[in-house]
């Protein structure tokens, strides 16, 4: 998507798997761009990709203290997306999310930038109105153990609304709905890199509950396509808009596609269900349609396809012991388990 003029963007946790698809597609429309990381969850390997572009700066730098910089746009990426990742570390989570964007958000009112928050479909919690409009206040458990990452992202939206109410700040904010795609971290506990890497090592497929749970899940070309809609869209458009796919599937439908395109002859188990997965997750995107003229096209079938090749790229790349060591700890009980993904 070309811009009408180059620009100077910070996309904070700009090295972990959307801000590094984000980042690609800024520089290659000839944007500079500064990378903010405390690579918590983010991958410095993930940067090499970006190499080639010289209007690229990163700064290892955590969000939750206060940035300086001069620039026309700001991208809110960081905080882990994942349960098993944000349940080892709760309080971090909830203090990038809030501490986070409010010393993003003093920026914007320094340099007048627009900013763009990254929330969630997981303000709506384990929902009881769906398809998940935006108009939808959500059914969120405040002390649960997924209130860190759930509350947070709720919190950053209102902050952003007051800022935008106090002090006119050019505010954008979208739910982002379940986002996959390459450069997802192997091990990271994402239901989707989860059951491709089990499949391609041979390892079971481990599935919470038994699998009837939905989810909907938007390949991260089209993620990407509709953030950067709604950072183009005047200024009265403030959201937040839903952006996800609105094709629904069963976490065991998606095993299942995953053993047939990877040719796997894994096995699926189940599990436990945690405390509070939500049952149905589904976006309405009529608001995305309407005021952003944009709606997912790539195709689940499509979009795993593109995923299990880089996956099994990255894993012929890994030595043998690499290979074992992965091995062990996907089927193992913790980082092994399907989860559901967030952002």
């Amino acid at each position: 998507m070309a811009r009408s003029r180059q620009k100077r963007i910070l996309v904070a946790g700009g090295a972990g798997f959307l801000g590094i698809n984000l980042c690609r597609a800024l520089l290659k429309d000839g944007h500079e761009v500064i990378c903010v990381d405390n690579f918590s969850s983010g991958s410095r390997d993930n940067l090499e990709l970006l190499a080639p572009y010289k209007r690229l700066s990163v700064f290892e730098h955590d969000i939750r203290q206060p940035f300086t910089a001069n620039v026309d746009e700001i991208y809110n990426l960081a905080c882990v997306a994942s349960p098993v990742q944000y349940q080892k570390d709760p309080i971090q989570v909830i203090s990038t999310s809030t501490d986070g964007i409010s010393n993003l958000l003093q920026l914007a009112v320094k340099t007048r930038a627009r900013i763009f928050q990254a929330s969630t479909s997981e303000v709506y919690g384990n929902p009881h109105t769906h398809p998940q409009t935006e108009e939808y206040f959500g059914n969120v458990n405040p002390i649960g153990p997924r209130a860190c990452y759930d509350e947070g992202k709720r919190c950053a939206e209102t902050l952003c609304m007051d800022y935008h109410r106090v002090h006119r700040i050019d505010v954008k904010i979208a739910r982002i709905f379940n986002t996959y795609g390459p450069f997802m971290q192997p091990n990271d506990g994402r239901v989707v890199s989860n059951f491709i890497v089990q499949a391609l090592l041979g390892c079971p497929l481990t599935i919470n509950g038994d699998g009837s749970q939905t989810r909907s899940f938007c390949y991260v070309d089209d993620l990407i396509r509709g953030i950067r809609a709604l950072m183009d869209s005047p200024r009265a458009v403030v959201g937040p808009v839903n952006i996800g796919n609105p094709g629904e599937f069963t976490v065991l439908e998606l095993a299942n596609q995953v053993l047939e395109l990877t040719g796997s002859s894994s096995k699926i188990i189940f599990t436990r269900l945690p405390k509070d997965d939500p049952i149905k997750r589904c976006p309405d995107i009529n608001r995305a349609k309407r005021l952003l003229n944009w709606e997912p096209n790539i195709a689940l079938t499509e979009g795993l396809k593109k995923t299990i090749a880089y996956f099994d790229d990255l894993l012929r790349r890994k030595d043998a012991a690499s290979d074992a060591a992965n091995a062990e700890l996907i089927a193992d009980n913790g980082l092994g388990k399907a989860r559901e993904v967030t952002l």
